[in-house]
């Protein structure tokens, strides 16, 4: 979707494309950032230029990746609305209806989980470019880190929304257990950006 147009749809006063979308465009805009940046680092140390080559491939398949999900995030919150517009007439239509619902709430966590995936990798990458990449593109990791860091807090923001509606213990454990894991993964990654970056100079 042209950027222009999915701005507008964004501030339009329907529900998609919402927060799972606009996060899957930032951790995008990041991973675009990390190639740049990894692209400006290659004339680095041979053994550095090599690893700059992996942090740019890389982060080009997850732009792209995360491009994709943009449009996904929405079709899977248009499905749970689609669920809960489903007959409620008879006790097996309710039945139906609220299984529907379940599955879509369930469905409904893969992409913010995509999502969080994706930025904790971008933040890694964003952490080896501010440490070893191009000094004169620092404030440039700086920002793909911190786009990085959005990205994933709105994946965990929706994925938690979701879980508030299942109402199947396993799954909602399961994927508390992953919260947990990346939140923690999350804060240590940028505490250790913020203290490198704390002694650039600030406008």
């Amino acid at each position: 979707m042209e950027l222009k147009r999915f701005l507008d749809k964004v501030a339009s006063d329907t529900p998609t494309p919402g927060g799972g979308s606009v996060s899957a465009l930032a951790g995008a805009l990041s991973a675009s950032l990390v190639a740049m940046v990894a692209g400006l680092s290659f004339k680095k140390a041979e053994t550095e230029k090599k690893r700059m080559e992996e942090i740019k491939k890389g982060a080009l398949s997850i732009q792209k990746r995360l491009i994709q999900a943009i449009d996904e995030d929405s079709k899977s919150f248009e499905a749970v609305l689609k669920a809960f517009r489903l007959p409620r007439n008879s006790e097996k239509e309710r039945f139906h209806r609220a299984k529907e619902i379940q599955k879509a709430y369930q469905r409904a966590t893969r992409t913010p989980q995509l999502v969080c995936q994706q930025s904790l990798q971008l933040l890694e990458y964003s952490k080896t470019l501010i440490l070893k990449g191009n000094p004169n593109a620092i404030s440039d990791a700086g920002v793909a880190a911190f786009l990085a860091d959005a990205a994933l807090a709105g994946g965990l923001l929706n994925i938690g929304i979701n879980l508030v509606a299942v109402t199947e213990k396993t799954f909602a454990k399961k994927m508390d257990v992953l919260i947990q894991r990346w939140t923690k993964k999350r804060n240590d990654v940028m505490k250790m950006i913020l203290m490198k970056l704390i002694g650039v100079k600030q406008i």
